[in-house]
């Protein structure tokens, strides 16, 4: 049990035996108050009219009021019985004093005041039959506050002297053992009992005394055996890698980041990374994305070796469980560059081989564009139905290789950062306008009515390249026909919110699940169980053109009720 709750304990049946001896007290006191007020109410009040009737009986004949006196005595008496034989005396009394007023004679006057001594004799035993009951109930009272004061005296006397010495004994042990440790005894150990208050001292008090023994068995040969070792392991890593306390003094660096940061081991061993990074600029930026973690996080241009060479970084925290704990604790962090050139080059070369193909692709695409369009002049001959079909199989497929390479072209833009805007001032609803021309064919094969949600009141204006922002929202009204049922509705509209110019388009079709709602801005992905054909890379060009213009694109959707894409600029 923990020293404050056996204090507690303490000091608590000792306030519960006071308490007790005050309610004790109170209870007898009015025990005695009441006896008393009965005496007074009861019995004092019978001796009083007794006395008033014997002297108005006295003198009733020299005064005839003295007989009113002894009447109105009489029927307070009768109103006052309180004891067993009382009612019995007050009847005769009554009865006597009929006949008494009949006849005046001195037999029945005697009869009166026997009646009376009576009356007035079972008073008097009652009050000292009261009184006894009184002086009992005293001593009782007595006796009980005697017994509750020398219990609360004794609680007492065992809190003045027990736990004094419980409270000295772990300090005094503690007290030895702190000396026995400065005597260099680090095999001293507590043993408090876990339950009590110095339990968790004795368990910090040990587990400095353990830590001692390890550092005094240890010796310096193999601290820098272990120091050698760990140096030798970092420098055999083929990537860069730099190590920081938690204070961000570095602990080690290997060869590979050396080279990258162009320093010396001299330099930057032993050195607070903040300082070292003032005169080295790649330093300072590994520095400022540990403190402020940066969801995008660009790949590192170095030139080293004579070349250019791609690194990301990536920030591991080192955790520690120090000796007799077990909660790990922070201790520092290690910044590893991987080296990413080869695979930088293969997608640099991808992007160069997609941008290729889709310039190579558009030439025969046109051609057969072209080739088909003379195969449909009627001045060339009349197609039969079988033909028609055909040939407008292969105008669909051929728009949609055109898309896809118009699409592969404008991501390869992106990727090699040769995406050029040419901004101009532009209205929403001419981007909104240009849409529904653009789709126009594709919404009435479809049978989608659309609707456009354009506020009365004066829209601001956008200085933005309007032919790749009118592209995206082509795009959007594009795949809310293909994603809508035959017939349906899609909501084209824009408008204002604080700070920002919002244009949408609202389908009614099945909706996207939100486990995708991210997912879909990426390239290439396609929702699974999607049946309408695409590339996959028309929502992540959008993207990219939206954060070219500092604005951007979101999606509300649930499953079976539609989607709405949302584009928004800031107001400047």
């Amino acid at each position: 049990m923990k020293l404050k709750t056996k204090l507690t304990y303490g000091i608590g049946i000792l306030f519960a035996m006071i308490v007790a001896l005050g309610l004790l007290s109170v209870k007898y006191i009015s025990n005695l108050s009441a006896d008393t007020r009965n005496i007074l109410a009861d019995n004092y009040k019978s001796l009083d009219y007794a006395k008033k009737m014997l002297y108005a009986l006295e003198n009733i004949q020299a005064d005839t009021t003295n007989r009113q006196i002894f009447i109105e005595n009489l029927e307070r008496q009768q109103r006052n019985i309180t004891e067993i034989d009382e009612e019995d005396a007050t009847v005769k009394l009554a009865r006597h004093f009929e006949k008494y007023k009949q006849d005046l004679n001195p037999v029945n006057l005697q009869h009166l005041r026997q009646d009376l001594h009576d009356i007035m004799s079972l008073n008097m035993a009652s009050i000292h039959r009261k009184s006894e009951v009184a002086a009992r109930t005293a001593d009782r009272a007595m006796m009980w506050v005697y017994l509750v004061d020398i219990s609360c005296i004794l609680v007492a006397l065992i809190l003045l002297v027990v736990f004094p010495r419980r409270l000295v004994r772990p300090i005094q042990e503690l007290t030895d053992g702190i000396m026995e440790i400065a005597n260099r005894n680090y095999d001293k150990r507590l043993h408090f009992s876990s339950t009590e208050e110095f339990g968790k001292v004795a368990l910090s008090f040990n587990n400095m005394a353990e830590k001692l023994t390890e550092y005094r068995r240890s010796t310096l040969a193999d601290l820098l055996t272990a120091k050698k070792y760990v140096e030798a392991v970092v420098n055999s890593i083929h990537e860069p890698i730099i190590g920081l306390d938690k204070h961000r003094k570095v602990l080690f660096v290997n060869d590979e980041a050396l080279s990258v940061l162009n320093l010396t081991r001299e330099n930057i061993l032993g050195k607070q990374a903040d300082e070292v990074a003032l005169k080295n600029d790649l330093l300072r930026r590994l520095v400022r994305e540990l403190v402020q973690p940066n969801e995008k996080r660009e790949p590192l241009k170095i030139y080293a070796d004579n070349k250019e060479s791609y690194f990301q970084a990536n920030y591991l925290e080192m955790r520690v469980a120090h000796t007799g704990e077990s909660e790990q604790q922070y201790v520092g962090d290690v910044i590893l560059l991987k080296n990413i050139t080869e695979f930088k080059e293969l997608d640099s070369a991808k992007t160069v081989f997609i941008s290729i193909i889709s310039h190579e692709l558009k030439t025969p695409i046109s051609a057969i564009l072209m080739s088909l369009k003379l195969l449909e002049d009627k001045r060339v001959g009349a197609l039969n139905e079988e033909q028609q079909a055909l040939s407008q199989s292969i105008r669909e497929n051929s728009d949609r290789l055109l898309s896809i390479t118009g699409e592969l072209l404008k991501m390869t833009q992106v990727e090699t950062g040769k995406l050029q805007l040419s901004p101009k001032i532009t209205k929403p609803i001419e981007l909104i306008n240009y849409a529904i021309n653009a789709t126009r064919m594709l919404a009435e094969r479809f049978g989608c009515n659309i609707e456009v949600d354009y506020p009365e009141e004066k829209m601001p204006k956008l200085f933005i390249d309007s032919e790749k922002i009118a592209w995206v929202v082509t795009n959007l009204l594009s795949n809310a026909i293909h994603y809508s049922k035959e017939n349906s509705r899609i909501i084209v509209g824009a408008k204002k919110r604080e700070g920002w110019l919002d244009i949408y388009v609202q389908d009614f079709g099945k909706g996207i699940d939100p486990r995708y709602h991210r997912s879909i801005f990426e390239r290439y992905f396609r929702v699974p169980g999607t049946k309408v054909q695409g590339s996959g890379l028309g929502l992540a060009i959008s993207k990219d053109f939206m954060e070219a213009h500092g604005g951007c694109i979101r999606v509300e959707s649930e499953v079976g009720k539609g989607s709405r894409f949302i584009i928004s600029f800031p107001i400047r």
